[in-house]
């Protein structure tokens, strides 16, 4: 495992390597971030894992400061998992060069977060813009737990016609049915638990939407979610996550993709 905290030494390193399966974190590895590395590990050449927490992508200091970090843990993750490159950038490192390619936002980035999070999406386009032209690989590994994340990631990629081909992974889920997040170490056991109770909610709900299609889903759905413990609801949407347009019957498949509150703490899913 080589550790590289400087862009100069590690495109020096790998300027010569054909095939790197890139894997994009801000830390606070789990599970589905280890499951992200071991998919890239099954593709030829080498994998590359970064971490940064990237202050562009964040619409509130408060929030950037409180993100969970445990840079330690992270690294003897890296190690047990035999990952081959580990870059490691500061602020000015990754940020101190002019860039060949302007970033695209696809209009999809205004739905969902981009309402309430500004400049969220031009930051996270950003930085894995930077990373892509620094490393140039063939694949870039993304979770669909962030799936407007992914799907934008992959417009931007598509439309400026850059070489790497992005692979989608699925939601990896604790055992009470939350999806892995960084964010979920500032819950506690109470909160845990209504995220897993929101969850269990959602997949019933949808079950029941599939046989009785109705257009004022949410709102019944807040209403319950708020008496379940949650402190409030950013957004809860329904969308054909193949035409990105609200299903308009019950024979249609649909996602419902939510972000909501538990205290001060944001989680996100698709169910």
């Amino acid at each position: 495992m080589k550790i590289f905290k400087s862009k100069h030494k590690l495109k020096e390193e790998i300027s010569n390597i054909k095939n790197i399966s890139f894997v994009p974190t801000m830390g606070g590895l789990h599970k589905g971030h280890i499951s992200l590395i071991k998919k890239s590990q099954n593709y030829k050449g080498k994998t590359l894992v970064s971490i940064f927490v990237n202050p562009k992508q964040f619409n509130e200091k408060k929030d950037f400061i409180n993100y969970p970090r445990n840079l330690k843990k992270d690294l003897k993750i890296l190690k047990h998992l035999k990952v081959d490159l580990i870059y490691l950038p500061s602020f000015k490192d990754v940020f101190s060069f002019q860039v060949k390619n302007k970033i695209f936002l696809d209009k999809f980035s205004k739905k969902l977060c981009g309402r309430s999070r500004k400049d969220h999406f031009k930051g996270v386009l950003n930085i894995v813009n930077r990373f892509l032209e620094l490393i140039k690989p063939k694949y870039i590994f993304l979770g669909i737990k962030d799936f407007q994340q992914s799907y934008l990631i992959s417009k931007h990629i598509l439309k400026r016609k850059i070489n790497t081909k992005v692979i989608n992974c699925n939601t990896i889920r604790e055992k009470n049915g939350v999806a892995c997040s960084t964010r979920n170490n500032n819950l506690n056991k109470n909160q845990f638990k209504i995220a897993s109770n929101v969850i269990k909610y959602l997949k019933n709900k949808k079950r029941l939407i599939k046989k009785e299609f109705f257009n004022s889903k949410s709102i019944t759905i807040k209403k319950d979610l708020i008496n379940l413990g949650v402190t409030k609801i950013d957004y809860i949407e329904f969308y054909n996550s193949k035409t990105l347009r609200q299903p308009k019957s019950k024979r249609e498949k649909f996602k419902i993709f939510i972000a909501f509150y538990l205290n001060k703490t944001r989680l996100i899913d698709n169910i």
